[in-house]
């Protein structure tokens, strides 16, 4: 049924509640994982001309930070990307990209609370991806412990 499973991270709890979701997904199906970061364009543009290139490649940094995850949790058998855009956007293209089967993400990710019942990202991902796409909440402290 799942052949190829995308996996989008920002490197949050939430993101990383995703991966375990999706790679136990990926495992029992044998399927192949790609994980994707994406970094921020709109972020980069918000900024000072003269730090650009240092927010950029401190986000580029963050993001392998994030992918390292996923391959260790994994077990090294992920294909893994770093893309600058939208993200939204770059989620979906990618997944295109690689004829993914679907498409797994947290629901709340660095920004948090401020989101109501999903991210921005996680929102516009499930509105206008091509294939199914599976999203994972952070728990709640309590949550978590029960």
């Amino acid at each position: 049924m799942f052949e190829t499973v995308v996996i989008a991270t920002d490197g949050s709890d939430s993101a990383k509640r995703g991966v375990r979701t999706a790679l136990d997904l990926a495992d029992r199906f044998d399927a192949t994982v790609h994980a994707l970061y994406v970094v921020d364009a709109g972020e980069i543009r918000g900024t000072p001309e003269a730090v650009r290139e240092e927010i950029r490649e401190a986000m580029r940094t963050a993001g392998n930070e994030a992918l390292s995850f996923v391959r260790d949790e994994g077990g090294g058998s992920v294909q893994t990307a770093v893309r600058e855009g939208k993200p939204a956007t770059e989620i979906i293209e990618y997944a295109e990209n690689v004829d993914a089967d679907v498409i797994a993400l947290g629901t709340r990710g660095r920004h948090g609370e401020h989101a109501f019942l999903l991210g921005s990202v996680a929102e516009s991902v499930v509105r206008r991806a091509p294939v199914p796409v599976l999203t994972v909440r952070q728990l709640d402290g309590e949550e978590q412990q029960a």
